[in-house]
């Protein structure tokens, strides 16, 4: 390894690090504006400079610099702190005097900086400039007089998120920021634009003039609008949680975020189910816990087995589908589907549901197969980084199923199974055939329907044999689930046992009893005849049929486990206390179980976990993600007949795919946004 000096102090260094990256492994702190990590290095703000030895006299930007064998790098000389003086004397000149009253305030680099790095006044007298303000959204709100022109706003846009409607126009005094056109940036990604945005030029419009940053408690958690389990630190002020933002994870979200996780927490304050109800004489009328419970219990002691039915939502814990499927086991119940999409998975190995690759893993592919899935909509971070890849160089794409914009390039091979049989008559079989790690991505637009499973056969036959994506040493298949509570449900065995019916028969219709364990996304109307206990913490879907409303705990609420869809289990930990009358679900079944004389071997929830990990090992591995391994393709599936259908994924609308979400404000008018421009889309 190559050898420089930082500040007297040897280094070792990989070749290509720049001047910034040696000396910050030598543990010094380089100020910085334009930099970052995860960007391309445009050496706007100057001010990282520093002093390099043999090198001319005078600073030079760090950044941009490279390092090389016997440097000698000085951070702290007199000439490197009178630069790095000037230079924020020139940043400040047409900075207003705003931070009182600035969102950034409390959490700014130039505030840091300018304390740190900056001198104690300013000569400069002129007039400061004023830049008009811009629209770039419903979840952008801007000062473009704070601008500084570093263009990480730009960057990330363009290099991250792939929508080139940003950039820099004109020169010196009148260079601007701006979208081009005023138009709405068009990225589910676009709330880190703010995140990135170093002096408050950026700052989040839903949160805007809500808080100041020392007012809020903060607590560590895992996202659930997706089944990434995005690490996220929620931030709230009494009983409200009021933001949410990334933390650092380099094999799952690096440290992005989706709109949807960020902005969708106001929903969590409306709309809201905070007691029981029960319906009487034709309305739903606010009662008890005893009584609720009492009603429930009452029809499901007076039914049969076989005909109560349970499905559970999207968003519910390991701990709540545990405690569910041991009360409805011990009355005998094997009507339980944790897939309310209809997705026909979960029968086999480990192995044939989870997403192998990893999501860190997909970097490493030369070829990419995508089947049926919107992958922007259902798994943004996973596209971007497949993008991230596709900018390198390093790998070619194809679709299979209804053509997206997922911000890159790829093959449109065909929209249903028929493709599948042609794939060895396309050019890209060659590439398939070539490709030392071929990844297979399959969405619920295959896998979903009465012949999902018979789509799966033949992925695994024309597809997975063919080009030998599983193997010994790699497996590139991959499922793209959409639900955080799937995989967990999944592997404790929320699905139908013996002759019991998944969802699509259960709404079929013939069920006396059905428990919708915050299920929301079935076409309720299919169970206008049965009596509809709704488990729930939204007046959504499944509480405006129900005939009793059990109020749950959202996410924020209560500690839980969740299992992303690379198998990986985490655990997302309580911001606030549930609403009004509310309980955790595994509670609510602890309580049940009761009633019907059934009771439940735990009363605690680390008694649950306890039993959870005694009978499924696999969620005592906390934060730990599965070893590859291969697995008999041909047990994909099942052999049956495949209808002339389109792949198409189910997500229509990004920002309105759970009830926390569909509550919120700010989620209403990120889809109001961006609703034109999917309509000239699809023109």
């Amino acid at each position: 390894m190559a050898k420089a000096k930082v500040n007297g102090v040897e280094v070792e260094f990989d070749p290509g690090m720049t001047v910034l990256q040696v000396a910050e492994l030598a543990g010094e702190e380089i100020p910085r504006f334009c930099y970052h990590e995860r960007l391309s290095i445009a050496g706007n703000c100057r001010m990282c400079l520093v002093e390099v030895k043999p090198g001319p006299p005078k600073p030079q930007a760090s950044c941009a610099l490279p390092a090389a064998e016997g440097q000698e790098i000085f951070t702290n000389t007199p000439m490197v702190k009178k630069a790095r003086e000037g230079v924020m004397e020139f940043l400040l000149i047409n900075h207003p005097l705003d931070c009182p009253i600035c969102d950034q305030g409390g959490e700014c680099d130039l505030q840091d900086q300018a304390m740190g790095y900056g001198r104690g006044g300013s000569r400069y007298a002129e007039n400061k400039r004023a830049v008009e303000e811009k629209y770039l959204g419903p979840t952008i709100k801007t000062f473009m007089t704070r601008c500084i022109q570093c263009t990480r706003c730009v960057r990330f846009s363009t290099e991250v998120a792939g929508v080139t409607e940003m950039g820099m126009i004109s020169r010196g005094e009148n260079a601007e920021i701006t979208s081009y056109l005023e138009q709405a940036v068009s990225s589910e990604l676009s709330g880190n634009l703010n995140d990135l945005c170093p002096v408050g030029a950026l700052t989040h419009k839903p949160w805007s003039f809500n808080y100041r940053p020392w007012e809020l408690q903060k607590v560590e958690s895992i996202d659930v609008m997706d089944a990434l389990g995005a690490h996220i630190r929620l931030d709230y002020r009494g009983p409200t949680v009021l933001r949410a933002l990334p933390r650092l994870k380099e094999d799952i979200n690096e440290e992005w975020i989706t709109d949807k996780t960020r902005y969708a927490v106001d929903g969590l304050s409306r709309q809201r189910l905070d007691k029981p109800y029960v319906r009487k004489a034709g309305g739903l009328q606010a009662t008890t816990w005893s009584e609720a419970l009492s009603e429930v219990a009452g029809k499901l002691k007076a039914t049969s087995p076989e005909k109560i039915g349970v499905i559970a939502g999207d968003l519910i814990d390991a701990e709540g589908l545990k405690a569910t499927k041991d009360m409805f086991s011990s009355l005998g119940v094997n009507n339980l589907d944790c897939r309310q999409d209809g997705s026909k998975i979960g029968r086999g190995a480990r192995e044939t549901y989870l997403f192998n690759t990893g999501i860190a893993g997909i970097e490493d592919a030369d070829a990419i197969l995508m089947i049926g899935t919107d992958l922007r909509n259902e798994a943004s971070l996973i596209n971007a980084r497949i993008r991230k890849s596709w900018l390198k160089g390093d790998v070619q794409v194809a679709v299979i199923g209804e053509p997206y914009d997922l911000t890159y390039d790829y093959v449109h091979l065909g929209a249903g199974p028929k493709a599948l049989k042609d794939l060895k008559k396309h050019a890209f079989r060659d590439v398939l055939k070539n490709a030392e790690k071929p990844v297979v991505l399959v969405g619920n637009g295959a896998i979903s329907g009465s012949d999902g499973a018979a789509v799966l056969n033949l992925i695994a036959s024309e597809v997975l044999s063919a080009y030998d994506v599983v193997r010994a040493d790699w497996n590139g298949f991959n499922i793209v689930h959409q639900a955080a509570s799937r995989v967990a449900g999944l592997d404790i065995g929320f699905v139908p046992h013996g002759d019991g019916l998944d969802t699509e028969a259960m709404l079929a219709g013939g069920l006396d009893v059905v428990v919708l364990l915050g299920a929301d996304e079935i076409d309720t109307s299919k169970l206008k005849g049965s009596f509809v206990v709704y488990i729930g913490h939204h007046g959504d879907a499944g509480a405006a049929i129900a005939d009793v409303i059990l109020p749950s705990a959202a996410y924020t609420e209560k500690s839980g486990i969740y299992v992303n869809l690379e198998g990986r289990v985490q655990i997302a930990e309580r911001a606030v206390f549930p609403k009004g009358d509310a309980k955790e679900e595994w509670a609510i079944m602890r309580a049940l179980s009761e009633a019907v004389g059934k009771t439940l071997p735990y009363d605690s929830q680390s008694d649950l976990r306890a039993k959870l990990i005694a009978d499924h090992p696999t969620f005592g591995r906390i934060d730990v993600k599965p070893s590859q391994k291969s697995f008999d393709v041909k047990t994909l599936g099942a052999k049956g007949e495949v209808s002339d259908r389109v792949f198409a994924s189910n997500i229509k609308d990004f920002y309105l795919t759970n009830p926390i979400a569909r509550a919120s404000v700010a989620m209403a008018e990120c889809s109001a946004a961006r609703a034109p421009k999917l309509s000239v889309a699809a023109e």
